[in-house]
């Protein structure tokens, strides 16, 4: 759209609706509303090929399992707790998750509206959840004695549930990777042979087989490229044996997104969509990605609000889940799926198939994003209080309802005394059940007589 057509649609459709206590007309233009078209926000680079699969699924799960698991301290127990390789390998005669059940997993992230997994194929121990040839240390040697990643593969499989497999660049257990005790490395072992050429021949071995044993792989999550080795030929590997497969920026060159890790202020939100592809990852627990014991959880409303400043901005979310050892997700991981669930299936229409919108809006304590003539005001900053300012819109919706319980919103276009100075007239959203919905995110449907025009 050009910039006459663009500010011709604009004026089209805000002098529509003329405010029925006044009839008074307006500039409507967003040049005159101190907003320029020129700095609208932009989408994400679509790849245009089956990589896209990732652009309309959004929400999915992330699975952080292993022989840390059995402990259930944290996921890097090895290298926070300074426990000597030949004590740590001892695990794998624990290993037996008897109640380890693949569909139950799917059904998990399904009741929470995710749409993709996202497995630890292997950690940062070295301990392959896979039935490689590579090396000995692996599921298929131990009491439990099957191939975890076939099993989960083959459900997400028959259940049209895309799998992405992570994989970590670092390894404290092969003899050849050259751990120098930096950060996520043990200190230099006596029994190993550093020698990373032959390291990278293991890997790229390994990379191998995922993508070719597994039947398709949906995505390749590289994790700690400690030394930040530039090898493109090993991405190069991926995209010729799984040519759907996204991939992360953590690897051999920069992939397809970028992953913000733990990330809730860090990123900055004036931005108001992400112009690189990006996919923003989370634990619901506070000290650990991997199960533990002890855990200190995130508030339902912090996860909400992390959700959705991502979704509503044109980016991809993955929230972590460590198992128990045995297979199965504790009941308070249950539990927090549930009302994740619960939440997200009221709201999520908000965030699928919709585009970033928050610049109709100056509020930046809210996000917008749109669906044709229907916007969806999404409240991710803890509200102030039980009314949302829409300035500079000055447009009434023929019907405004709160997502989360269904309920008719109050609103009104009318000047308040914090406007005094320019008289303004605004959309107000009022008497919205903040107290009541305290601990969650609300998210209204604005929907209007004509469309406004979308960002591409």
């Amino acid at each position: 759209m050009n910039r006459r057509n663009f500010i011709q649609s604009s004026l089209s459709f805000l002098a529509a609706t003329q405010i029925a206590e006044s009839k008074i007309q307006e500039d409507l233009s967003f040049e005159a509303q101190g907003i320029s078209h020129t700095t609208l926000p932009k989408l994400a680079t679509r790849f245009g090929d089956g990589r896209d699969w990732w652009f309309n699924n959004r929400f999915g799960m992330f699975i952080h399992w292993g022989l840390y698991s059995i402990d259930g301290w944290h996921e890097q127990d090895q290298w926070r707790r300074r426990i000597p390789r030949y004590e740590y390998v001892k695990l794998v005669n624990r290993w037996n998750p008897i109640y380890f059940d693949a569909n139950k997993w799917i059904d998990y992230a399904e009741a929470a509206g995710m749409r993709y997994i996202c497995f630890t194929a292997k950690h940062h121990d070295g301990f392959c959840l896979f039935g490689t040839k590579q090396t000995e240390f692996n599921c298929t040697n131990t009491p439990f004695g099957r191939d975890i990643l076939l099993e989960l593969a083959q459900a997400c499989h028959k259940r049209n549930f895309p799998l992405c497999v992570y994989y970590s660049v670092v390894d404290w257990n092969h003899p050849n990777y050259p751990n120098q005790g930096r950060s996520h490395e043990l200190p230099i072992q006596k029994s190993d042979s550093p020698d990373y050429a032959k390291y990278l021949r293991y890997v790229v071995s390994q990379v191998t087989e995922l993508c070719s044993n597994y039947g398709m792989i949906s995505g390749f999550w590289w994790d700690m490229n400690v030394d930040k080795h530039v090898d493109p030929s090993i991405n190069a590997l991926i995209r010729k044996l799984q040519p759907n497969a996204v991939i992360n920026d953590r690897g051999f060159d920069s992939g397809d997104f970028g992953t913000p890790e733990r990330d809730f202020t860090k990123d900055n939100m004036s931005m108001l969509s992400f112009s690189k592809r990006t996919e923003a990852c989370q634990s619901i627990g506070m000290e650990s990605w991997g199960y533990r014991i002890d855990e200190d959880y995130y508030s339902d409303r912090l996860i909400f609000s992390s959700i959705s400043r991502y979704l509503a901005r044109d980016a991809n979310y993955l929230l972590n889940i460590g198992p128990k050892p045995d297979g199965t997700f504790s009941d308070i991981s249950s539990d927090f799926i549930k009302r994740i669930g619960k939440w997200y299936t009221s709201v999520k229409e908000a965030f699928i198939n919709t585009k970033p919108a928050s610049h109709l809006s100056l509020n930046r304590e809210i996000l917008i994003t749109q669906k044709r003539n229907i916007l969806y005001v999404i409240l991710f900053n803890e509200p102030r209080g039980n009314v949302v300012k829409l300035k500079p819109i000055v447009n009434l919706p023929r019907s405004a309802i709160l997502l989360n319980t269904g309920e008719q919103i109050r609103f009104s276009i009318n000047t308040v005394p914090s406007e005094y100075e320019n008289q303004g007239r605004y959309l107000r959203l009022t008497h919205l059940p903040v107290n009541e919905l305290a601990n969650t995110v609300l998210v209204a449907k604005l929907e209007f007589e004509s469309e406004f025009p979308e960002i591409t």
